[in-house]
């Protein structure tokens, strides 16, 4: 157990290494000068842009900027934007209004993907099940930004029904349209999961057995069938919740929730490389130490997964 875990949590590093490295050279490495830009529609003096570049290291080969940022980072600093601001304090805030929307939606995969998964598992060929599957289809077809945009205007602004933008008015009635908007995309792969996952178990030996043995359907649905078409679909739940934490970014900017994922969103339309590159690898972390947690999780339960 301790080798797999050490092994996994090598690879886990790498990718890391690896994928902050692309963020940080897409950000950095692009034509233009963020320096000059803090100036806006007046030009910055040379000696102020010389100046401020050699504060941020932005004089550097950009492969020794992250060599620097990464040693930063295992120091626990996450960076500092152009205005002098810690990227970690200016974050520290926002993170309830993230994790609240993303368990809210997390919620709502649960519920919802479980039950469709088993109503469309058990009838499987028929009506209800093609209508699920299309409807998979459907969500998952759509960007996430049409989505938000047509409920925002069609749920909040035309018939009233949820909060255009905000969290003056709390949870849930503030959370409650944004996390649909993220859960309908995460919702498709869980109730196809589900469903698969009941089909093979309704095709087990040990469900003919129950059955033979006079057991009513009702408990055999209810309690065996679920049970065990479950394990699967918790593992993706488990990976979805990191990805949803790092998911939030385009709905929170469409309603204006004051979020991580609002803060990456203004980031970038700003154009503040620094914020764009700490957020973003605050996001990583927490999606690759849940896969970390998944998988130790997983061998303990199935043993066969750390001799793969």
């Amino acid at each position: 157990m301790t080798r797999y875990a050490v092994r996994r949590a090598v690879e886990l590093l790498i990718v890391f290494l690896g994928v902050t490295l692309i963020i940080y050279l897409m950000v950095f490495a692009l034509p233009g000068d963020p320096i000059r830009s803090l100036g806006g529609d007046r030009p910055l003096p040379d000696n102020v842009v010389a100046e401020l570049r050699s504060r941020y290291h932005l004089d550097e080969p950009v492969l020794q900027q992250y060599l620097r940022y990464i040693g930063g980072l295992f120091q626990g600093d996450l960076g500092t934007n152009f205005s002098g601001q810690s990227v970690a304090g200016r974050m520290e805030s926002r993170w309830p209004v993230t994790i609240t929307l993303a368990l809210t939606a997390w919620g709502i995969q649960v519920v919802l993907g479980v039950l469709l998964g088993l109503f469309a598992g058990l009838r499987r060929g028929r009506a209800g099940d093609r209508l699920v599957l299309a409807g998979t289809i459907l969500a998952t077809s759509i960007p996430v930004f049409v989505v938000a945009v047509t409920t925002q205007l069609v749920l909040g602004v035309r018939l009233g029904w949820f909060p255009v933008a905000g969290t003056s008015e709390g949870w849930p009635t503030a959370y409650l349209l944004p996390a649909v908007v993220i859960a309908v995309f995460g919702l498709a792969s869980v109730t196809r999961v589900m469903r698969g996952s009941v089909v093979d178990t309704l095709q087990s030996d040990f469900v003919r057995s129950l059955r033979a043995r006079g057991l009513r359907e009702r408990r055999v649905v209810g309690v065996h069938v679920l049970r065990n078409s479950a394990i699967p679909v918790l593992t993706l739940l488990a990976l979805d919740l990191g990805f949803l934490l790092g998911g939030t970014v385009v709905v929170e900017g469409v309603f204006n929730l004051p979020g991580v994922g609002q803060l990456l969103f203004q980031a970038i339309r700003a154009h503040e490389g620094p914020t764009v590159v700490g957020v973003s690898t605050a996001l990583i972390i927490i999606f690759l130490l849940t896969n970390l947690v998944v998988d130790l999780l997983s061998s303990v339960l199935d043993p066969r997964i750390r001799h793969e």
